[in-house]
């Protein structure tokens, strides 16, 4: 059996056989060794070596299943020898890799490349993270960004266009069309949540930092006035005044905003065009890749950060008619 691949050059080799592919799959989806139906959980079913394919012994629909079924490549008429390799750039390029780009190298449209690295965005997401911060580890961060179009570098006409749509609706055009971002990080774990919030208000970022970190956590922000009335009773909070200072001792924010310009910087150098309602799963895309960096403590490689997605893209589900929305309002667009 060939060895595992370490690096992209490897890997593409690697996955052009298709039995290293089903092989590989295989030993990340079932732990134990024994596959198991993806309907009914029975686990001595029979595999069609010609098919590649395997056959479950009890009846019911979907009785004989492949690699693929359950996962986020279920139902793609693509073979693994694109996605495998089309998931190790994406796992390990810093910037992220764009639609074009996979268009360019696989051959498949832009539209097809666009839905493949949405299905990966949401094998990204880890669904079962625990919650930061508790009485045994570090201070944790939280900060809030809003993400979208520089109105001083917009033509004047589409400016005024924003300042009017910002006016009527009691907003300041410098933060019209721009998607918000909620994220916290903890300092002693090195793990950052990040999801969009709708709004700033105290409800909202409360229970964002309430569903992510433990309660009795130090917990430090600006001085933004909500955070002080959000968290006074459940953390013990700190504040640092970035009208005076950025950092005073420990106090400070300067590893969650880090993280935001880690996502910017993706968002406007490699995806440019990006729409409010798809920016969630870009910022799961940067959130893995920030959780699973390479660090004194854990030193992940390429590899290794190839092997969790492969192992993360089971029970996930997402149809073109789900990610386009087709018949859904969607928002304006943000960038």
């Amino acid at each position: 059996m060939a060895t595992e691949p370490k690096t992209l050059t490897a890997a593409i080799q690697y996955f052009t056989d298709p039995d290293n592919c089903l092989n590989y799959l295989k030993a990340r989806r079932w732990l134990s060794g024994k596959v198991a139906c993806p309907t009914c959980g029975r686990d001595d079913v029979s595999f069609l070596p010609s098919r590649r394919l395997w056959q479950c012994k009890s009846r019911h629909p979907k009785a004989q299943f492949s690699i693929k079924t359950g996962t986020v490549l279920e139902d793609s008429p693509l073979g693994l020898d694109k996605w495998l390799p089309v998931m190790w750039m994406v796992a390990n390029c810093k910037n992220g890799v764009s639609s074009w780009e996979i268009h360019r190298s696989l051959g498949v449209t832009q539209k097809t490349a666009w839905f493949m690295l949405h299905r990966i965005r949401l094998g990204m997401k880890n669904q079962d993270a625990p919650k930061l911060g508790g009485s045994d580890s570090g201070p944790v961060e939280a900060d809030e960004t809003f993400v979208g179009p520089n109105p001083m570098r917009m033509h004047k006409s589409r400016r005024a266009k924003l300042a009017a749509i910002a006016s009527s609706r009691g907003e300041s055009y410098r933060s019209a069309g721009k998607t918000i971002v909620m994220g916290m990080l903890d300092r002693e774990m090195r793990q950052v949540r990040a999801m969009v919030v709708p709004n700033v208000k105290r409800a909202t970022l409360q229970e964002k930092i309430l569903n992510n970190v433990e309660g009795g956590s130090q917990v430090i922000t600006d001085d933004f006035p909500t955070y002080r009335y959000a968290l006074a009773d459940q953390f013990a909070h700190d504040v640092v005044n970035h009208a005076q200072t950025y950092v005073e001792g420990q106090i400070q924010t300067n590893g969650i905003e880090n993280f935001w310009s880690l996502l910017k910087r993706s968002l406007r150098g490699t995806y440019i065009a990006v729409e409010p309602f798809h920016l969630d799963r870009y910022i799961d895309e940067q959130v893995f890749r920030f959780n699973n960096r390479a660090t004194k403590d854990n030193p992940l490689n390429d590899a290794d950060r190839f092997s969790f997605l492969c192992s993360q893209i089971v029970g996930k589900r997402l149809t073109y008619a789900e990610l386009t929305a087709k018949g859904a309002e969607k928002p304006e667009a943000g960038f």
